[in-house]
């Protein structure tokens, strides 16, 4: 991890900050003792969160394509 001072930063914010995001090094910053870290954030598959539910449909799945779902109702 490559560690900078806060005049580094405001001097070469630009190339520092793509530098992190092309290497996925974090960066840290030396303020007065005290450290901070830039560093990339992962991106998260939202698909991922999906909850199976493969058991919901009862039945054979292919046989909803030919299902008749008009439905006529005699309402007074």
């Amino acid at each position: 991890m490559k560690t900078i001072t806060v005049t580094e930063l405001r001097t070469n914010i630009y190339n520092l900050l793509e530098e992190v995001l092309a290497t996925g090094i974090p960066l840290e910053i030396n303020k007065g003792g005290r450290k901070l870290q830039i560093i990339p954030v992962k991106r998260i598959n939202k698909l991922h969160n999906l909850i199976d539910r493969s058991a919901i449909i009862q039945g054979d799945p292919d046989e909803l394509v030919s299902m008749q779902w008009e439905v006529k109702l005699d309402l007074p």
